[in-house]
This record gives C-alpha cells, structure tokens and sequence, in this order.
C-alpha cells in the first residue's frame, strides 16, 4: 500500500531574482500572478517572459467564467513552461493551465475530455495556507452548481514548488491567520484521515507545532511578530499540502464549499467557521480512536490542563487571533441548512471518504444548524 508520494522538486530562496535567474524565466514562459505581486517584486528585473494577472479576467477565487476567460486568451500561445506566483486562486487557475487545449472548466472538472499535461508548472506560494504547490487539486466554483468543486490528478502537480518566505510579508494581518489556519486544517483533517499513515504524520505533527506554537507567540507578542516566524509559517504550508495531499481532506473542506461558493466567502475562511465544530463533532461520535492521538498532540502544545478541553482551547486561540462569525453573518438563509446539507452529500464525496467518521445527514445538518 502506498504510504507517501512528493512529486515537486521543493526549492527554496531569499529573493525572486534569485529564483528567477536559477530557472532561466525567459522567453516562452508565462507568469501567472497579480499586478500587486509583479509591481514591487518582479518589474525590475525586465524578464523576457510573458506576463498575465489574474485580476484582469475577475477578481476573487477562482470561478469557470473568470477561468474559461484566461484559457481563451493563455489558450493562443505555445507556452513551455506556466509559473503561478500568488495565493490559492492564483495557483489553482495556473495548474489548469498546463493541460493541453483546455476550453472549459466544467468540462475537465466533470473529466469529459481528456485531461493531457503538455506543459511545465512551477508555483510559487505567496500566502502560508494552500499547499497547494505540492498537491494535484485545483478547486474552482461552479456557478451553475452553485457550489465548489476540486479536481485531483496526477497532472496538476507541478515540476518545482518554490519558496520564497519574502513574499508572503505583504499578505495583510487578516489573510495571513486565514491563509494559515487552512493550513492548520489541512493537517488536523489529514492526521484523522482513513488514509493517514506514519509518513503523513511526520509532516502533520511537525505543521501542528510550528504553525500553534507561531499562533501562541503572536498573542504573546502581537500581531507583527509574524513577520519574524513567516519561515515556520510557509514550511508548515508546504508539510500540511505534503500530508493532506496524500490523505485528503474530510469534512471540514466538504461542508464549507457551499458557503465559499453561495457567499463568496474565502476559502480558509469558510474552512475556519466549520473547523471546531466538525472536530467537536468527531470526538463526540467516536472518541477512542485515531482522535484519541490527535487530542493529545494538540493538548501538549496548547498545554491544555484537560484534554477533554482541547477544542474548546483551540478554539480560544483562533479567535483570539480574528473573531469567527456565524453563517447567518455572511447572508445564509436558515432554509438553506438543509439546502447545503445536500449538496454536500451529492456533490462532495470526494471529501467525505476521508472523514474520520461517517457523519450521517442529521449529523451534518446539525453542525449547519450549530454554527447558524
């Protein structure tokens, strides 16, 4: 049975012209990036390659109209190699990007055609959540569905995930804990994971430590103590993309992409409001195992006087970090529990096999209603 697989080269840098002169970026390359990244970091260096911003097709993550719009203007020319540089949106659009005459999302999504890798991919992480440099999934929304959905295979790996920690500093307070509590959960759902092995959690348990250990020392001594433990913060991305990339993620994902999707709420944030509910949920249902490991992990680090409080101490921590909301805050509509409920059964099964323990409809319905 397969314990772990990595497929990037992982390099890391100081700077981007140091990363930009290593690789040869030239003519035949595009980077795929926003106008805020190229204007302070990459204008200077007068590189030959070709440049697109994502904000020139729309703004926010990543949906099949704003993606459809890239393909048809990235889809005219013969790139050898594709070079994402940005956040989640921006990496997920990109790894699109190297499948070969790409015209549709939902297409490739609903795998109707083939899906053929003809280009090189390189990604360059410029927040501390995704992991996605390391993984083969692109979520996108669908808005005919009115919900996300995610792509997982081998062809959306890329070549190289570089790390370049500088240009995770501009990433306001806000996007940073969000951006990292993702990361967070990324490697909380992978240690619960059906799929979990001790490979995974070396990277899990080492991602956990760094990124609470960081959290309880911002709270120590405030918020621009960040810009002093932003290495810790971009490793522990990487190692959490690492582990969940070879266990999947559960039901934290599974239940926010109808929040994400119907509100426009941001990935790592949707994830954030169900995150401590969904785990309460878990050691509730079956508290004697795998959680059992997790729990304490988790009060060893927090240095929690009772285990049977964890979450509860989690959960005290985050918010003293940035203050969660309840759904009905971001425009939910209480029928619309039941609604979400739903399509998460139907559309999210991908994400549901990785739960730690089965969660029924009422159980579901329940952490809809909960954080309502």
């Amino acid at each position: 049975m397969k314990q772990l697989f990595i497929k990037p080269q992982i390099y890391k840098f100081d700077k981007f012209q140091e990363f930009a002169k290593e690789f040869a970026v030239g003519k035949g390359d595009l980077i795929f990036t926003h106008k805020f990244i190229y204007e302070p970091v990459m204008k200077q260096l007068n590189l030959e390659c070709d440049f697109e911003f994502q904000e020139q097709y729309g703004m926010g993550e990543p949906s099949n109209t704003i993606i459809d719009q890239v393909f048809n203007v990235v889809g005219q020319k013969n790139y050898k190699r594709i070079i994402a540089v940005g956040g989640g949106s921006v990496i997920d659009i990109a790894k699109l990007l190297v499948l070969k005459d790409a015209k549709k999302t939902i297409d490739l999504f609903e795998k109707r055609v083939p899906l053929i890798k003809d280009k090189e991919l390189i990604i360059i992480p410029t927040t501390c959540g995704t992991g996605s440099e390391v993984t083969n999934v692109s979520i996108a929304e669908i808005k005919e569905k009115k919900t996300k959905m995610g792509l997982a295979i081998d062809e959306l790996y890329a070549d190289y995930a570089v790390l370049i920690p500088e240009l995770v500093k501009s990433l306001p307070y806000k996007f940073f804990v969000f951006s990292s509590v993702d990361a967070l959960i990324h490697v909380v759902e992978s240690f619960v994971s059906p799929k979990s092995n001790s490979f995974t959690e070396l990277f899990s348990v080492d991602a956990m430590n760094k990124i609470i250990k960081g959290y309880l020392a911002i709270l120590e001594k405030g918020q621009d103590y960040r810009f002093e433990i932003l290495d810790d913060f971009v490793v522990a991305s990487t190692y959490a993309g690492i582990a969940f990339g070879n266990t999947g993620v559960g039901a934290v994902h599974a239940l926010s992409y109808p929040l994400g999707g119907g509100y426009h709420v941001p990935h790592g944030e949707a994830n954030y409001q169900f995150f401590i509910e969904v785990f309460k949920t878990y050691n509730r249902l079956k508290p004697d195992g795998k959680i059992r490991k997790l729990n304490k992990i988790l009060a060893t680090v927090l240095n929690s006087k009772d285990e049977n409080d964890v979450y509860n101490d989690l959960e005290k921590v985050l918010s003293g970090l940035i203050t969660r909301k309840a759904l009905r805050e971001y425009g939910m509509k209480e029928e619309e529990i039941e609604l979400f409920t739903d399509s998460v059964i139907e559309t999210q099964q991908r994400l549901l096999v990785n739960n730690y323990t089965f969660l029924s409809r009422d159980d579901i319905m329940g952490i809809y209603r909960r954080l309502y």
